[in-house]
């Protein structure tokens, strides 16, 4: 049944207007937000820490998905697998899930400079979180051959081609989300439980924390909100097996509408780590240096030369 739909419109072309003005906005606001993040952290930051290498490496991934996404929503006009389809949406999947493994890098980095500050001594520094991005990109682009494999053996690798299934290569965006959420949930709980747990005696320091909490926070609610639909509507297509054109046409238009959402998510890192590395480290400055003696590079102050 499959082969019998077609590639019909998926929204009227009003919408597609609106989709326009989203994706230029998107596209413009994020190359900025992300492209001077990138320069202050390769260029104006004194020294690499922890928290730079994984934030350096947050931004480029998010950079490449915003320059695939033109090229991508331009494939989705074809309705087979195109040279320009597989590579735009595969690099385009790929920094998707870079990004999501390197906000749940990030949380974990947090959670064990705060909750266990004498290992933080053995565990953290740049060259191991460099290695940690390194092993990252290897994971994340070996998964996507691997998904560009089975989709090709399911009749397509591309979103619009109506004669794939899908359905072996779902589970890699499954575990791919799922898994950084329980991460990132637990993480950010752990941490802004600490943090409260900090006395209340210093003014200043109290509020620092209030700020740091808040961010962790507003960070954990972008990443829940951005990523969480998509792959909700992913799990009810593996879920229940849409088979029929018009289940596949609904699950179409939910994908679009939850994918445009979650491509959101590269304007807000930007945002977000920005003012998560100086609210985070120097709220657990402090924290590190009342129970250990410990100072990793990253439990000070960023600082712009």
């Amino acid at each position: 049944m499959n082969a019998t739909c077609d590639g019909g419109d998926l929204w009227p072309n009003s919408l597609y207007y609106v989709f326009g003005v989203y994706l230029v906005l998107l596209l413009v606001l994020g190359l900025l937000l992300n492209g001077l993040a990138l320069w202050v952290f390769c260029c104006r930051m004194r020294q690499w820490t922890e928290t730079r290498v994984y934030m350096t490496n947050l931004a480029v991934a998010d950079l490449c998905l915003l320059c695939s996404l033109p090229f991508m929503l331009y494939s989705l006009k074809h309705t087979s697998d195109t040279p320009v389809c597989q590579l735009s949406q595969g690099i385009y999947l790929a920094n998707r899930y870079m990004s999501i493994s390197l906000v749940t890098v990030i949380a974990v980095d947090r959670y064990v400079a705060v909750r266990h500050p004498i290992r933080a001594r053995e565990l953290r520094s740049p060259r191991k979180a460099a290695a940690v991005c390194l092993a990252l990109w290897v994971v994340v682009l070996s998964s996507l051959v691997v998904r560009w494999h089975l989709g090709l053996q399911e009749g397509g690798f591309c979103f619009r081609n109506y004669g794939r299934h899908g359905f072996s290569t779902i589970p890699f965006s499954m575990l791919g989300f799922y898994l950084p959420l329980a991460i990132v949930v637990f993480c950010s709980l752990q941490v802004v439980t600490a943090l409260g747990q900090r006395p209340t005696t210093d003014v200043v320091q109290v509020e620092v924390t209030r700020r740091a909490t808040h961010m962790i926070l507003a960070n954990l609610a972008v990443f829940i909100i951005c990523f969480l639909p998509l792959h909700v509507v992913l799990t009810v297509k593996f879920s229940l097996g849409l088979n029929t054109c018009a289940a596949r046409f609904t699950f179409s238009r939910a994908l679009s509408i939850t994918g445009k959402l979650s491509d959101a998510n590269c304007c807000l890192d930007a945002i977000c780590y920005y003012y998560m590395a100086k609210e985070f480290q120097d709220a657990s400055m402090s924290a590190v240096s009342s129970s250990t003696p410990h100072k990793s590079q990253d439990s000070q102050s960023l600082t712009l030369t």
